[in-house]
């Protein structure tokens, strides 16, 4: 098993695994599970730098691309998929392109990720442009579909990103705006990155695009205001929200919930200053989307 990549290297705590029995084979996952967030700590500056490129290209109208094959590509999906519940934004805004395309979601789809050029179709086919942030995701750091990809973006101007979970070379630390590798050390089963550097590639891009939606303003304190009610929970919570910060009783909230269309931040901005959505819209593009400005300042 001879192989430079941290990610296809034997786990000497590891190599018994096949003689524990249930309980021992929990807390053996669980002890190598405990490093993954230290090692994400360590890339502490890189993720914040990734946020900050995320914010940049939202704010000129640009995309956070995740682009990546089998577990990886399937994370940046699913980190996407959940931006519009959670943060009520356009399904455009954070996109996740994953090697072999819808069907790869639910069923590997082999050797599709060999393919340099299909990559690099797949980032004209979403139009990728200069405004936009692609970040690829290969724990390995050897994927040809990202690798196309990223290069493809880089020819349009685009700013590029990569994801890893072993040591980056020289050549990929120069060619991309930002390189991020928590060294999460070899799988308990060797080669399966879908364990230790899956995790560790959930714990970045939960962080990333939740950094890049606070410096949006789509949080209030830890508040998520930006939501839009679409089903009986977020109904719930986005009233309880109302509740807090407003002051107001449940059926005020309701109501005001209902004027607002079911966004939330607008019925904030209407019961805090007392104007219909319409108006209240046009306090929030005046603030930039930042509710902070509005309800400290009363503007």
């Amino acid at each position: 098993m001879r192989d430079s990549r941290l990610t296809e290297q034997r786990n000497p705590e590891s190599m018994q695994i096949d003689t524990l029995d249930p309980l021992q084979i929990v807390d053996l996952i669980n002890a190598q599970d405990r490093l993954v967030a230290e090692a994400v700590g360590a890339e502490r500056e890189s993720i914040a730098l990734a946020i900050a490129l995320a914010e940049k290209a939202f704010r000129a109208g640009g995309r956070l691309v995740y682009v990546g094959a089998g577990t990886s590509g399937r994370l940046g999906v699913l980190d996407a998929a959940e931006m519009p519940p959670t943060y009520g934004t356009d399904p455009a805004m954070v996109r996740g392109i994953i090697a072999g395309g819808h069907a790869a979601l639910v069923r590997a789809q082999e050797g599709a990720e060999d393919r340099p050029e299909a990559g690099a179709a797949a980032m004209d086919e979403i139009q990728v442009d200069e405004r936009d942030f692609i970040l690829g995701i290969a724990t390995s750091g050897t994927t040809p579909f990202v690798h196309g990809a990223l290069a493809r973006a880089r020819e349009i101007g685009a700013k590029t990103g990569f994801l890893l979970c072993t040591h980056p070379s020289a050549e990929l630390v120069d060619t991309h705006d930002v390189v991020i590798a928590p060294l999460v050390g070899p799988e308990v089963i060797t080669g399966s990155t879908r364990m230790k550097a899956g995790t560790a590639t959930k714990l970045v891009l939960n962080t990333i695009t939740t950094g890049a939606m606070v410096r949006m303003g789509k949080v209030l304190g830890n508040l998520m205001v930006d939501l839009q009610v679409t089903c009986a929970k977020l109904q719930d919570r986005g009233e309880r929200i109302l509740q807090e910060v407003l002051g107001i009783e449940r059926q005020a909230a309701t109501d005001l919930l209902e004027q607002a269309g079911g966004h939330v931040k607008t019925a904030l901005v209407m019961g805090r200053l007392g104007v219909d959505a319409g108006e209240a819209q046009d306090h929030l593009q005046a603030a930039q989307g930042v509710l902070t400005r509005i309800l400290e300042n009363g503007e």
